[in-house]
């Protein structure tokens, strides 16, 4: 084991109680940061010695801050393909009207998403495409939190008009 991966793993021990509450803090409570904790040890054993790493305890808790997102982000995508799979069924196909309908819908909605004024557009697609929250899109945009909410329904009435072909 080289010595960066020594240094991070003495250190993941000792750091492991205040490691596990920023992950659980990043991942809400559904769980999973011990899963986390230990995927940071194993890429923490894994680390190479080619060049020490300058600030270890600082790697250490970017580590565990972009695992945690990760694992968010992984935990949220198996639980809408799940939903998905439940709710149309693995066996439910569309016929070639329905989906010549549906690819209609879609390049209309995404039509109306191109031709959303600014700042709607920029508001909505930091809300709703990269998921900040509207309180972060207010101070990255320097308006208020109310700006952002009317901002978010107004482009959401424009899509759903789209979609409805008004």
């Amino acid at each position: 084991m080289s010595s960066n991966a020594t240094t991070l793993t003495e250190l993941l021990i000792r750091e492991r109680p205040a490691l596990l509450r920023l992950v659980q803090r990043i991942l809400g409570s559904d769980g999973g940061a011990e899963d986390v904790i230990q995927s940071i040890w194993f890429k923490a054993r894994g680390v190479d010695g080619g060049q020490p790493i300058s600030n270890p305890r600082a790697y250490l808790y970017r580590l565990a801050a972009n695992l945690a997102t990760d694992h968010g982000r992984e935990r949220t995508r198996r639980t809408r393909l799940l939903a998905e799979h439940y709710l149309w069924g693995p066996d439910e196909v569309l016929s070639t009207e329905e989906q010549a309908m549906a690819q209609d819908e879609l390049q209309r909605v995404l039509a109306a998403a191109e031709h959303l004024p600014e700042p709607t557009r920029t508001i909505f697609r930091l809300n709703r495409l990269q998921g900040m929250t509207q309180v972060e899109v207010a101070k990255r945009q320097g308006v208020s939190v109310t700006t952002v909410e009317n901002h978010v329904r107004s482009a959401l009435q424009r899509l759903a008009w789209a979609r409805s072909g008004r």
